[in-house]
């Protein structure tokens, strides 16, 4: 039989387990109750402005708005409100690594948006795997990063070699012959250069000119007039939405029209068919989705220029809109925990508006190598011809 004093103190621990148990249970429920806090640092100044704020902000943008309009992210089957903290990078590998260090590190966000573009994604993947933050980027080209194995990082652009194969594969079938290389001297531009050269060697097509550019160029006309001398049935240019519209220009003032005329990234954009006019028939990139492909693209399309009044680009921005779409349904069901999520989108296939993606690592594998074309208004997907929706315009007609 227990002591009075014993009975006494068993009661006391009770009334006091009781009394934290009280404590805790409102603690809970207002850490349940508050906003699910998504952090990112973007480009909204600087040379990487251009893409980011086509192909990635707005999405973001557009996804919390639907969110909360909803009543909320579904968090395991419980509403709550998105709370996004954007930074601007400034277009700086050192702004993006330190805004993202707070706000994975002090400020404890729930969940990260990446930022654009390979070089800021490459910096940031190892940082994000070290703290243990899914990162679900739309706008990484790059083998080498995928080569990393950072078991936190998933990329759902088609990679240099896919997208590469993919242009030669359409090149030979459409019987060129020769062909002439602009390139940007970055990581993005050096891995695709080298994916191309690798796709070349399995052909017969002759590459009479190669040539690198530095970030920033104000001229590419010397390079684009000695090109034309060499007159290629095609032109590839693996360039930056700037440079993409310069070359496109600079082309068109000096006559330069090759049969085939290809540069990326920026031709998928509403921008360049703007400032490019009834030039940008003919002329392709790298694109993977329109409002044809299917209802969800549609919606999507729909919805990006209610609320923006412009357009989303054909290619990436489609991806990044498929990543967010991969994040709810991995929150939905795996609530907020980073190491369930993180296995969530590992082990799953995701219905997206770009068909399903599904993860190998950290590549999409899913999505193949694919080329769009400007034709009478839209960017149509015109290669591989399992996801076309037309068929390649050559020669491409001459500039307006």
């Amino acid at each position: 039989m227990s002591s009075p004093k014993s009975a006494t103190r068993r009661t006391t621990l009770q009334a006091l387990g009781a009394g934290a148990a009280g404590l805790a249970m409102p603690a809970i429920a207002r850490a349940q109750d508050r906003p699910v806090r998504v952090g990112y640092a973007i480009a909204r100044t600087g040379p990487w402005a251009a893409g980011a704020q086509v192909t990635q902000e707005p999405n973001f943008l557009l996804w919390a708005d639907q969110q909360n309009a909803a009543g909320g992210l579904d968090v395991q089957g419980k509403r709550r409100k998105v709370e996004l903290i954007g930074l601007d990078d400034r277009s700086e590998i050192e702004t993006c690594i330190r805004s993202f260090e707070k706000l994975m590190g002090s400020d404890k966000v729930d969940l990260i948006l990446p930022p654009w573009g390979s070089n800021a994604n490459f910096a940031l993947a190892p940082l994000a795997n070290r703290h243990g933050y899914p990162m679900l980027a739309p706008t990484a080209l790059s083998r080498k990063l995928i080569d990393m194995h950072l078991p936190y990082f998933f990329s759902f652009l088609q990679q240099p070699d896919r997208m590469m194969q993919a242009l030669v594969d359409m090149l030979v079938a459409h019987d060129t012959k020769t062909i002439a290389i602009l390139y940007m001297d970055d990581l993005f531009g050096l891995e695709n250069f080298a994916a191309l050269n690798a796709a070349l060697k399995k052909t017969s097509i002759q590459v009479v000119e190669r040539k690198g550019y530095p970030l920033g160029v104000k001229d590419l006309a010397p390079t684009l007039r000695t090109i034309k001398d060499q007159n290629p049935d095609a032109f590839i240019g693996i360039t930056y939405p700037p440079d993409t519209i310069l070359a496109s220009k600079q082309s068109k003032e000096i006559g330069f029209n090759p049969k085939i005329f290809y540069a990326s990234v920026g031709t998928a954009f509403p921008v360049y068919r703007s400032v490019i006019g009834a030039g940008i028939e003919g002329v392709s990139g790298m694109g993977s989705w329109n409002p044809k492909t299917s209802a969800g693209a549609k919606a999507y399309f729909d919805a990006h220029k209610a609320k923006f009044g412009k357009e989303p680009d054909r290619w990436a921005s489609g991806h990044s809109w498929a990543a967010m779409e991969v994040l709810t349904q991995a929150v939905a069901n795996a609530g907020l925990d980073r190491k369930a999520l993180r296995d969530y989108i590992a082990k799953n296939e995701h219905p997206t508006i770009i068909g399903k993606v599904r993860f190998d690592g950290s590549e999409n594998v899913a999505t193949p190598g694919s080329v769009g074309q400007w034709q009478n208004g839209e960017f149509e997907v015109v290669w591989p011809q399992s996801m076309a929706t037309s068929k390649l315009q050559t020669p491409k007609p001459g500039w307006a």
